[in-house]
């Protein structure tokens, strides 16, 4: 069941939507909530960590929502059209500085990013989902994810190289404008693609006409699902590496190396190994099986991201090049995970007569959220751990922190992710003969 190349950049302008915001959030929002907006680091980590909770209340709702609807429009598409503008909304009060005291900021923060993490749950979770349902062939599969990272990531260099330029050019010294004025206007053009993806692609994977879901038989189905469980721990741990390394790379090139004016520079080249990564997802799984592919990328990434802790702050050239070849083969593994989301649909239904698209990448994503709240968590503790004061000079003790964390801490969690995998099953031609199956 190929899928044109039309329908797959249409796929993927989708996820450079949702990355415009998704990667400042990533990148930026601690930074602003410490440095400009004026939260203390240890208040930005429990906030990080206490929103996400709700998570486990909304994804799973929001994932059987999806799988319920029927429309004219199919099963996911449609939340792409309802939804996309209380996204914008929400993603530039989050990043709105009103003149409240202390506690008013801390309770405005709360609510602005409640309802951003509300909002993306509720657009993302039916465009993930769509992934799955684009086509039924693991290869497709694959390749259809490599396209959705590789624009992702687009939207990720957008960012990463337009965030702190717009910043400057519209607050002209004011950075709390600036950062308000730069995420509408991103909001702006994640609206416009948003609605191309909405218009540009087709649901062909349909449930069983005689399905009824119900959500506490659906749910305890997908948690007999060994596959399910093994993905659901992978995504903790693969976040919370990627979180912390992402939140603390401002950090590390400001306080570390020592040089701020490097900030979008180092960024974007880490975007650069993204986008390059992704792009060969596809081709590399023509070759090797993609669950050994991803365990292997993971160790590599781990290596990489290790070294960095012996780079001293005068090696440039060197930090940069470890940076960028951590982010080329951790991402390089991204699109196979996605896909065996869809591989774990398959398995379920297989299993128990009930397919359940949007509850089973809801559980993900989830799993995934958690991990970028322990994540981000754990950067703002560590941060306020190591004695890090925002906008002044860092400590010896300070300074030690931010390498240790931001070079250690994803190199462990990407060994443990590549442990973790050694009990996934699903390969390439397990899968094969599951679709056989299912179409029989």
């Amino acid at each position: 069941m190929n899928v044109s190349r039309r329908e797959k950049i249409a796929y993927g302008f989708g996820d450079t939507a949702s990355n415009l915001i998704f990667q400042t959030v990533m990148l930026f929002l601690a930074f602003y909530y410490t440095d400009i907006f004026g939260i203390s680091a240890a208040t930005v980590g429990t906030m990080f960590l206490v929103v996400r909770l709700l998570d486990a209340v909304t994804d799973p709702v929001m994932g059987y929502l999806a799988d319920k609807t029927r429309t004219r429009f199919g099963q996911f598409r449609p939340y792409l059209l309802w939804l996309v503008i209380p996204f914008a909304v929400c993603s530039i009060l989050a990043f709105t500085t009103p003149d409240l005291g202390d506690r008013g900021k801390v309770i405005y923060a709360y609510i602005t990013y409640t309802l951003l993490m509300l909002a993306y749950t509720a657009i993302n979770i039916p465009y993930s989902a769509l992934g799955g349902v684009i086509t039924a062939d693991p290869q497709e599969r694959v390749s259809v994810q490599s396209y959705r990272f590789v624009f992702g990531m687009l939207g990720g260099l957008i960012v990463t190289m337009l965030t702190l330029p717009l910043v400057n050019y519209f607050g002209q010294g004011d950075r709390a404008l600036g950062y308000q004025l730069t995420i509408a206007t991103m909001s702006a053009v994640g609206v416009v693609l948003f609605l191309l993806c909405f218009a540009g692609t087709k649901e062909r994977v349909h449930p069983p006409a005689d399905q009824q879901l119900r959500f506490r038989s659906t749910y305890i189905a997908m948690w007999k699902n060994e596959a399910f469980r093994t993905l659901a721990v992978v995504a903790v741990l693969l976040l919370i590496g990627i979180a912390i390394k992402s939140t603390l790379a401002i950090y590390y090139v400001t306080y570390y190396l020592m040089r701020e004016d490097l900030i979008t520079a180092f960024i974007s080249l880490g975007m650069v190994g993204n986008i390059l990564g992704c792009s060969l997802a596809a081709f590399l799984v023509r070759y090797v099986d993609k669950v050994k592919a991803y365990k292997a990328l993971q160790l590599i990434a781990a290596v990489f991201s290790l070294a960095a802790f012996w780079v001293k702050p005068d090696q440039l050239v060197l930090a940069f090049a470890l940076y960028f070849l951590w982010s080329f083969f951790l991402q390089m593994a991204t699109p196979m995970l996605w896909a065996k989301i869809a591989d774990t649909v398959d398995l379920g239904q297989q299993k128990s007569g009930v397919r359940a698209t949007g509850l089973v990448y809801a559980s993900v994503v989830f799993f995934i959220k958690i991990g970028i709240a322990f994540g981000g968590a754990i950067a703002g503790w560590w941060l306020a751990f190591s004695g890090y004061e925002a906008n002044q000079v860092q400590t010896a003790e300070s300074q030690f922190g931010i390498l240790i964390a931001f070079t250690v801490l994803p190199a462990v969690a990407s060994v443990l992710v590549a442990w973790v995998m050694r009990s996934y099953t699903l390969t390439t031609a397990r899968v094969q003969e599951i679709a056989r199956e299912l179409n029989h």
